[in-house]
């Protein structure tokens, strides 16, 4: 299993442990946290479908990282990283997509949650003189908090 997928493997298959953290710990730089839906207070359905809300959008957010780095990358490896994201964090978001459908929908209010926590991304990445550090800085932070939450609840 590739690391990217690995990870999300991970965290879906931990998610009430985003019931405990809320999303309250995750920030970088550029990044706003927004008041989120209590996930403590969700169960069954409603827990299900404002995870999938708030992962497609986390999603997402590393998408539009690594498609906006992409043209300016130079290193190999990070070039690697880069499609890589792309390829299996696309591939997710339709997986992820489907099962939400499945679920009734997107939980709106969750969703905008993560979109607000992901606003500011991509911007000092586009401003980086070095385009490759700063696509490795920036996807760090922005999968740790998966890691430490399938490292603290398995």
């Amino acid at each position: 299993m590739k690391p990217l997928t690995l990870l999300l493997a991970a965290a879906l298959s931990v998610s009430p442990a985003l019931a405990q953290m809320n999303h309250a710990g995750h920030a970088m730089p550029g990044m706003t946290a927004p008041q989120g839906p209590d996930l403590n207070a969700l169960s069954g359905r409603a827990f299900d479908r404002a995870y999938l809300s708030m992962m497609i959008a986390h999603h997402q957010g590393a998408l539009d990282m690594a498609r906006a780095a992409q043209p300016r990358l130079k290193d190999k490896q990070v070039k690697a990283w880069a499609a890589a994201v792309v390829k299996d964090q696309t591939r997710e978001i339709t997986l992820m997509t489907g099962w939400l459908g499945a679920l009734g929908g997107v939980d709106s209010a969750a969703r905008s949650h993560m979109q607000g926590m992901m606003a500011g991304m991509v911007a000092p990445l586009k401003a980086a003189a070095n385009a490759d550090r700063a696509f490795v800085q920036g996807m760090l932070p922005h999968h740790q908090g998966a890691l430490e939450i399938g490292r603290a609840h398995v």
